[in-house]
C-alpha cells in the first residue's frame, strides 16, 4: 500500500504528569485524545495506562475498561503495551492479553533503558508470542537494536508466524542504552529486517523524531508519534497534545504523496480482521 498507517503513543510510562500537565493519564484524559488523534489521521493507539495517581500500572480491571472506552468511541485498532514500566514483572506483563485487545507490543530483546533495564529474555518473549498466538492478538514487534532484529528472525523461524499471517514490526531508535536515533541507522536496520516482514514503522526518540519520521516516509514505511517518544514540538517548545505531533506527520505524508491510513485500512495492512 502506497498510504501511510501513522501510530499515536500518547503516555508511556516514562513521563511524570506532574512535569507535563498535557499528558493524558486519566481515562476519560485518553479517550479524549484518542479520538482528536484519530481525527487528525492516527489509525492506532498504543497504550499505556495509569492508576488513580497518575502512575504505570497493568492493572487487569483498568486495561479492560480502557480497551472497552477506546472501541467504544473510536474506530482505532487499540494496541496495549506488554512492557509497562521497567519494573514491572514479566507474569503481569504476560497477563496484558487477558485484557483482549486488537494488537499488543512484543519486544524482541532486553535493552537497557536510560539508568534501568528493560528485560525481555527469550523465554519470556517466546512464551508472550505463542499467547498472542493463541489469543488471537496481533504483536507489533518492537526493535530497539540490531541484535533485536535478529531475534525476531529466530522467533518467527522457531514458532510461524503471528496471527492474521502478517509481521509488523516497529523500530524505536534513540533510546538510551539502544540504536541512536538517525538516518544511517534506520536504513540499516530497514536493510537487516528478516523477509518476512510484510509492514514496519519507525519512531525517533526526542531530537531524533523528525529526521527519523522523514526517512521513514522516504523509505516506504510506517510512523509512530505521540508524548512517549516526544514532548517537544519544535525547540524550546513543548507540545499542547498528541494530536498535533499526528497532524504534523500526516501533513509531511500527504506532502510524499502517502497519504495517511484509515483504521480499517490499517487492521488490513497488519493482519486484523475487520
Amino acid at each position: 500500500m502506497n498510504r501511510t498507517l501513522i501510530t499515536v503513543a500518547p503516555t508511556g510510562a516514562e513521563v511524570a504528569k506532574a512535569d507535563w500537565p498535557q499528558l493524558p493519564t486519566t481515562l476519560e484524559e485518553l479517550v479524549a485524545e484518542a479520538k482528536a488523534c484519530e481525527a487528525a489521521g492516527a489509525g492506532m493507539i498504543h497504550v499505556h495506562i495509569r492508576d488513580a495517581d497518575h502512575r504505570p500500572t497493568l492493572d487487569l480491571g483498568r486495561l479492560r475498561a480502557t480497551v472497552a472506552a477506546l472501541r467504544e468511541n473510536t474506530g482505532l485498532i487499540v494496541q496495549l503495551s506488554t512492557g509497562g514500566s521497567v519494573h514491572d514483572p514479566l507474569e503481569a506483563r504476560l497477563a496484558v492479553l487477558d485484557a483482549n485487545p486488537d494488537s499488543c507490543s512484543l519486544t524482541c530483546g532486553t535493552v537497557n533503558f536510560g539508568d534501568d533495564v528493560f528485560s525481555n529474555p527469550w523465554p519470556f518473549m517466546t512464551e508472550l508470542y505463542r499467547r498472542t498466538q493463541i489469543a488471537q492478538v496481533v504483536p507489533e514487534f518492537e526493535l530497539f537494536d540490531l541484535g533485536h532484529i535478529a531475534a525476531l528472525g529466530r522467533l518467527l523461524e522457531e514458532y510461524g508466524l503471528p496471527f492474521g499471517g502478517k509481521v509488523h514490526a516497529d523500530l524505536v531508535l534513540g533510546v538510551p542504552g539502544g540504536l541512536p536515533a538517525n538516518v544511517p541507522n534506520l536504513v540499516t536496520a530497514v536493510q537487516a529486517l528478516p523477509s518476512a516482514v510484510t509492514s514496519w514503522s519507525a519512531t525517533g526518540i526526542g531530537r531524533g523524531h523528525l529526521p527519523v519520521l522523514a526517512a521513514t516516509l522516504a523509505l516506504g514505511g510506517h510512523l509512530r508519534v505521540g508524548m512517549e517518544d516526544n514532548l517537544f514540538f519544535a525547540p524550546r517548545r513543548p507540545v499542547t497534545g498528541n494530536a498535533e505531533l499526528v497532524a504534523r506527520a500526516a501533513t509531511l505524508a500527504n506532502h510524499l504523496q502517502r497519504p495517511v491510513m484509515s483504521p480499517a485500512e490499517a487492521r488490513e495492512l497488519i493482519g486484523i480482521s475487520v
